[in-house]
């Protein structure tokens, strides 16, 4: 069973899923960020792969990209350091970035790779759901990966209802039409979250964008199966001397 499905399976409510970028803030700190966000208590990392035109991006994501590419982080470096990644990490791990340097690489061997690493699912916000459809789905699904597509407050009903037909794992419900980073009033969205329920979707939901303490995320949890952590994560971490600790007090001033 995917570890995205028993999750779901085991856990109902308030899942905690943490956004970091790969190949920062050190270039080595990838597996001690994922060891340190998993033993803090976290049921997803959504690993970044670092790009220099993030589209979802706010500024502070955007650095650390910057950062991450300055580092040395390549699509094949990335793939280096998730090798063996498997021994240590057992909770679901996403890889979430954007089409163009997937492609570069070589979509199946991307796939291929990611599957041999033991990846659980993709998160690709540029992938059009044409091409999901008529190309890239079904070696999505042949490498064994979940293919995760974003929703926001002005996505219509009957898109929301295709996008959760076509998606696997869960659905990331964008809090509102912005980049991430922004200080958004989470409780204002009640009435789209509300929607989200009425639609009897199949997959969980999770809310992302503007998620960024314990009063955030418990906003977003009370309407969805949980919540995703990003630009509060990577503020934490980039000037940190120990990212063990910091994580640490980090994650349980939202869950603790």
């Amino acid at each position: 069973m995917n570890r995205l499905d028993e999750l779901f399976q085991r856990k109902k409510s308030g899942i905690l899923n943490v956004y970091c970028t790969a190949g920062f803030p050190e270039a080595d700190s990838t597996g001690e960020v994922m060891i340190a966000l998993q033993e803090s208590g976290v049921d997803i990392v959504e690993l970044g792969m670092p790009y220099s035109d993030p589209l979802a991006d706010g500024p502070v994501i955007q650095a650390s990209s910057t950062r991450a590419l300055a580092n040395g982080m390549t699509m094949t470096k990335l793939f280096g350091t998730l090798k063996d990644f498997r021994k240590r990490i057992t909770m679901p791990v996403l890889l979430m970035g954007y089409m163009n340097p997937v492609l570069q690489y070589g979509f199946e061997k991307f796939c291929a790779a990611a599957e041999a690493c033991g990846i659980d699912g993709l998160i690709l916000p540029d992938l059009p759901l044409y091409e999901f459809e008529h190309e890239y789905g079904e070696v999505i699904k042949k490498h064994g990966l979940k293919c995760i597509f974003l929703v926001t407050p002005e996505t219509s009903d009957e898109r929301i209802k295709k996008i959760d037909a076509l998606s696997t794992g869960f659905l990331y419900a964008v809090s509102s039409s912005s980049t991430t980073g922004k200080e958004k009033n989470i409780g204002a969205q009640v009435d789209y979250f509300k929607r989200l329920q009425a639609l009897n979707l199949s997959n969980p939901v999770l809310v992302g964008f503007g998620i960024r303490d314990k009063e955030t995320f418990h906003a977003a949890t009370r309407l969805s199966a949980g919540g995703i952590i990003g630009t509060a994560y990577i503020r934490a971490i980039e000037q940190s001397a120990n990212i063990s600790e910091t994580t640490k007090e980090f994650i349980n001033g939202i869950i603790g």
